[in-house]
């Protein structure tokens, strides 16, 4: 009994890892304005930005020439093509921003001119590429509320008790996702 619990441990942290890790390879990189443009006043950023399903763990990748830049801005400011008091400011040619959160990020090129030209782009980060809109990554469901009882009748029978101590909606609440679930296959033969 002792190897099978230490067998079943070393399985579940075996899947818990390779999930982290099946997560991080899932990570896109997005080139902006690419694969028929770039990070310039001739491509229509917002028609790109559009096209792309932005998550978090994904990377914006801004390739571009000397003569513009990367900045970040509030919204306010990217609807009014201003830098001032930018969240930040990028040049170099190839930069490099980490989506590590769910939301709306603003970027425009702080060379005059350019973001009134339309070399500005809104990016709309969701929590994971598997999370829908508005709902929030590992929340488990509400637990279900048992009916009243007619008199008389006996209660419902208990939910069948699982040999390993770890059942199926506990593995999914977790969050182990289609891992979760071989393991529980593993788990019960």
């Amino acid at each position: 009994m002792a190897r099978k619990m230490a067998v079943q441990g070393a399985l579940l942290g075996f899947f818990a890892a390779t999930e982290i890790v099946f997560q991080l390879a899932m990570a896109v990189d997005h080139t902006v304005g690419a694969p028929n443009g770039g990070w310039d006043t001739s491509t229509d950023l917002a028609t790109w930005a559009g096209s792309q399903s932005f998550a978090v763990g994904d990377n914006l990748v801004f390739r571009y020439t000397s003569n513009h830049d990367v900045v970040e801005v509030t919204q306010t400011n990217y609807d009014s093509c201003s830098t001032i008091n930018s969240i930040g400011t990028h040049t170099g040619g190839n930069t490099v921003i980490a989506l590590s959160s769910p939301g709306k990020r603003y970027f425009i090129c702080g060379i005059p001119g350019h973001c009134n030209q339309g070399m500005k782009v809104e990016i709309d980060t969701l929590a994971s590429s598997g999370t829908p809109p508005g709902s929030t990554p590992g929340t488990p469901s509400s637990p279900e509320v048992p009916s009243a009882e007619s008199p008389g009748s006996s209660p419902p029978p208990p939910p069948p008790a699982s040999s390993n101590g770890v059942g199926l909606k506990a593995c999914l609440a977790v969050g182990f996702g289609p891992f979760g679930l071989m393991l529980m296959m593993l788990l019960a033969i």
